[in-house]
């Protein structure tokens, strides 16, 4: 059990780092005057990268470099439409964030990419809003969300809404949240009450426990009490695969809470590292995830390109670049403002379509998949529009 843990904490998730920078203090938003910087889109646009390089730490430049290979990877993908990339290093760094984006819209840039972590990114923001110039952030921190700032990470809330919507609808509607004592577990409890709300599901118990081995060890047999004299049928769990999530899931189900009596519901991605999907314990369980087979081409066309696999956060630089050039082929000299960047239709990412919201938050299709006999085996596909009633 304790080397379960071990290994899972040395192993890092899906938008791992994202999602650190999920819980970061942020400013309040800045409201943005106007619509946006006019471009050409007959000529090059600029278009400003901000990635956290020059921090002299390898797995920054690890993330600087598949970022940027992602975004040159769109920029191929769009045919006829010119963007003028211009990649800038922040070291990952809030303080370097704000004049390194100052500097960019003052050499031009019509909208910025990045930055990852969500100060640097309300650093950004704040530093251009006067100047119109919206920042399509990859952190998914929706605290930051709002004003010039986009967020395009995966958030707590779009997985809820989709997750608990999905297991409402199979008939399992008293949720019984558990979730560890932490500002991102308790954001994630929050997200998942939310969903509920709106759902025609009922949070029917919370649990949280303390964040450590010996917490995860004393919970257990109350979460388990818990979860039986309140009917829960599904039991919604904000841990993920690199922290307490492994342990109590496995001791639940030693102390016979399986399954089959109450559904395992993840907030995070729960097929990464691949070693997880081994876990007894997550056997059975329900996680949502991009479009696995539009994903998996991605990652295909990314190893063909730069001869090794993406990081998982480089697929929001992706999707950036397919936003901004698809609107740029509409061929408006408005097409970076706020009303085209946040058009109901969308856009088409690597993971699936997704659309960003006026209040700077997003909403992306996602599937449904269970992990059986080891796999993962999707029981509800992402939808490929936005017309149904999962978003």
């Amino acid at each position: 059990m304790i080397a379960l843990l071990q290994r899972a904490r040395k192993s890092v998730a899906a938008f791992g780092l994202a999602a650190a920078a999920g819980i970061l203090a942020a400013c309040q938003p800045v409201s943005m005057g106007g619509t946006g910087p006019a471009i050409n889109p007959n000529a090059p646009v600029p278009v400003a990268l901000l990635v956290p390089g020059a921090s002299g730490q390898a797995s920054d430049q690890l993330l600087a470099r598949s970022l940027e290979n992602a975004a040159r990877l769109a920029i191929a993908d769009l045919g006829g439409v010119q963007i003028d990339l211009r990649v800038y290093q922040t070291s990952g760094q809030a303080g370097s964030a704000g004049p390194i984006a100052q500097r960019a819209v003052a050499e031009g840039a019509r909208v910025i990419l990045g930055p990852l972590f969500a100060q640097e990114a309300n650093a950004a923001g704040v530093a251009v809003a006067a100047t119109g110039v919206n920042v399509m952030s990859f952190s998914n921190n929706t605290d930051i969300a709002g004003g010039n700032v986009f967020v395009l990470g995966p958030t707590f809330e779009n997985t809820a809404n989709r997750l608990v919507r999905y297991a409402a609808g199979q008939g399992q509607r008293r949720v019984m949240i558990i979730h560890d004592r932490t500002p991102g577990g308790e954001a994630g409890r929050n997200a998942i009450a939310r969903a509920a709300a709106g759902s025609g599901a009922t949070v029917v118990a919370q649990s949280g426990y303390e964040f450590s081995q010996n917490g995860v060890t004393q919970a257990a047999p109350s979460i388990v009490a818990t979860a039986r004299s309140s009917g829960a049928d599904a039991l919604f769990f904000t841990a993920d695969t690199a922290g307490s999530l492994p342990m109590m899931t496995q001791l639940l189900r030693e102390q016979g809470l399986t399954p089959d009596q109450a559904r395992y519901l993840g907030l995070t991605r729960w097929d990464i590292p691949a070693a997880t999907l081994s876990l007894p314990g997550l056997q059975g369980g329900w996680f949502a995830l991009p479009d696995p087979a539009l994903y998996n081409a991605f990652q295909g066309r990314y190893q063909a390109a730069y001869g090794s696999a993406p990081h998982p956060v480089a697929s929001l630089a992706y999707d950036g670049i397919a936003a901004v050039g698809a609107l740029i082929k509409s061929g408006r000299a408005d097409a970076l403002s706020r009303n085209s960047l946040t058009q109901s239709s969308g856009f088409a990412g690597v993971g699936g379509v997704f659309r960003l919201r006026p209040d700077g938050t997003n909403e992306r299709a996602l599937a449904v998949a269970e992990i059986r006999n080891r796999q993962v085996v999707v029981i509800d596909p992402a939808p490929r529009n936005f017309s149904g009633s999962l978003f």
